[in-house]
């Protein structure tokens, strides 16, 4: 029985612990893709969890898999835009409102101060966080768990500013410029 516990491991998943499972099956989880890099694990033995590229089911993960791009590597085009999307997205309110409203400018004006399209703002941040999402699970991140964060953009910059070891840049500028649409 001693010597089975060994051989036995755990692995967290959406901040549950999952186990025990044999090591064929950690594998197994390994090879299709569920267990990557990042993802933490333990077993009978070790002092405390660790990530799974540090464990020795590493070489296993290297073997079926690379790693992820290194954060100066991911292109930020996206996360940027994302970043001065409350401003885009008031341009593009007043915008919008000029259009529904073409041939009473007090009413556009009026619409675009009362906000009548604070949805369309929403949107963009929405698509454009889902999108910046897509671009780093294809740099090979495990954005699984803040990729429910889509829609509450700060919480989404702030987890993708520390998975990928990035200042907070982009994160601080989003927060001005929400700040600035606001008061606007």
């Amino acid at each position: 029985m001693e010597q089975n516990a060994a051989k036995e491991w755990y692995y967290e998943e959406d901040g549950a612990r999952k186990g025990p499972v044999s090591e064929t099956k950690m594998t197994a989880l390994i090879d299709d893709g569920t267990l990557t890099y990042g993802n933490i694990v333990w077993k009978n033995g070790m002092p405390e969890w660790l990530k799974l590229e540090n464990s020795e089911l590493g070489n296993r993960l290297n073997a079926t898999q690379p790693p992820p791009l290194h954060g100066e590597l991911v292109n930020n085009k996206v996360v940027w835009v994302l970043a001065f999307a409350p401003i885009i997205g008031l341009m593009l309110e007043y915008f919008i409102a000029g259009a529904v409203h073409c041939d009473n400018e007090q009413a556009a004006t009026v619409a675009a101060e009362n906000a009548d399209f604070w949805y369309v703002t929403l949107i963009l941040n929405i698509l454009l966080c889902w999108w910046d999402e897509r671009r780093l699970a294809r740099a090979g991140y495990d954005t699984e768990r803040f990729r429910g964060w889509v829609w509450l953009v700060p919480v989404y910059l702030y987890q993708r500013a520390k998975k990928l070891k990035h200042n907070l840049a982009y994160f601080i500028v989003w927060i001005v410029c929400f700040i600035l649409a606001v008061s606007a």
